[in-house]
């Protein structure tokens, strides 16, 4: 091949297609060797300063290498985690020591502790109440003004600390069907803005359902000087906001039968966990400054009350 090599002195390998196309056995570039030497050199430079090698054999060791640096991805962390802590610190300080009505007055602050408190909300709340207070199926919205045990930032932090429970006698063994189907009906009624007949309103007062739902039916019993709220975390009838989805007639009749968190069958649940430890909210899964943070988070969803 190399006698009928039509291309003398080219310094190539002798294999040729379609009579000029040829293989070359050039030498790489002089800076292409340079650049890969170094880059090996290196690799191997890397490997003393940081951590790299595995040792298998080691038995208490990290399994690695440490490199003559003392890096680590950990000790990185930790340094970075510093830095924000102390960035965090003097926000936090003054928290501990502020009311809440204190932080929403001061701007600055406020918008650390909604920042802040996202973070909080995404980690203990959101897997029940959505991402943006929207409610998941079955749970409570906390993005409107509708509020079971009132929205001030007092109640808030109170469901927060001590958690909820929901209580709704069953009425199967109480309540005859014919007063079962008025009772839902009147429920779907007053859910429409309308006001019901006298004979929905003497059964309504009648069977108890003032007791916990109010003289209006809107879940409050009775409204302070001061604009509190007194309620019992009874649902606002009056309204098209229902608690457990989808509403209508079947779903208020379910609820009227079976209750809420009673020990039967078919029996609707309610339950909120307790974030605070009795008495302090210091010691449970969140700490004091942290439930204030997040009741301020919730009271801005949903505009308070």
């Amino acid at each position: 091949m190399a006698e009928s090599n039509p291309f003398p002195g080219e310094n190539n390998t002798g294999h040729f297609w379609d009579d000029n196309l040829r293989e070359l056995s050039n030498p790489p570039p002089r800076w292409w060797m340079i650049a890969f030497w170094l880059s090996f050199a290196w690799w191997v430079l890397y490997g003393i300063l940081y951590p790299m090698w595995p040792t298998p054999w080691a038995q208490d060791g990290p399994g690695h290498t440490t490199g003559i640096l003392g890096w680590s991805q950990i000790r990185e962390f930790e340094r970075g985690m510093a830095q924000v802590e102390a960035v965090r610190a003097q926000f936090e300080e003054q928290i501990a020591g502020m009311s809440a009505e204190e932080i929403i007055a001061d701007p600055g602050l406020l918008q650390y502790v909604r920042s802040s408190a996202r973070v909080l909300f995404g980690d203990y709340c959101a897997a029940c109440h959505g991402s943006g207070g929207q409610g998941n199926p079955g749970y409570p919205v906390l993005a409107d003004d509708d509020w079971l045990y009132g929205g001030t930032i007092a109640k808030i932090t109170e469901s927060i600390t001590y958690g909820r429970k929901g209580a709704m006698t069953a009425h199967k063994d109480i309540l005859t069907e014919a007063e079962v189907d008025q009772l839902a009906r009147f429920v779907v009624t007053m859910s429409e803005g309308e006001p019901g007949s006298d004979e929905d309103w003497a059964l309504f007062n009648a069977k108890g359902c003032i007791a916990c739902h109010g003289p209006k039916g809107n879940g409050v019993l009775a409204e302070l000087p001061d604009g509190t709220i007194v309620t019992v975390g009874a649902s606002n009838l009056t309204d098209g906001i229902w608690r457990f989805e989808p509403g209508g007639y079947e779903s208020a009749r379910h609820t009227i039968l079976y209750g809420v968190n009673q020990d039967v069958e078919g029996s609707r649940s309610a339950v909120m966990p307790a974030f605070g430890e009795a008495g302090t909210g210091t010691s449970g899964r969140l700490e004091s400054s942290q439930i204030k943070k997040l009741a301020i988070y919730v009271h801005d969803l949903g505009g308070g009350r």
